[in-house]
């Protein structure tokens, strides 16, 4: 049995800012080539705001590891 708090992405305070969302409010990266980069440059996102098809605990995890590697070869770009 998998309870499911929730499904619905805690991005609203996003709702008038740059940060590109899909209808469903989920955040959509991918930007310069980085695959947690928001539509702001050097702005990153993951786990459950950005991942409409999973939404567990051990995915936004991963994804958070992901966006943490990212942000660090990133700024080693800069």
């Amino acid at each position: 049995l998998f309870f499911a708090i929730g499904h619905t992405p805690a991005t609203g305070f996003l709702k008038n800012s740059p940060v590109k969302m899909d209808d469903n409010g989920y955040i959509l990266t991918g930007n310069e080539g980085w695959p947690t980069m928001t539509a702001v440059t050097g702005v990153f996102a993951a786990g459950d705001c950005v991942d409409h098809r999973y939404r567990q605990a051990a995915t936004a995890v991963g994804m958070g590891v992901q966006a943490a590697l990212d942000i660090e070869k990133w700024l080693e770009s800069k």
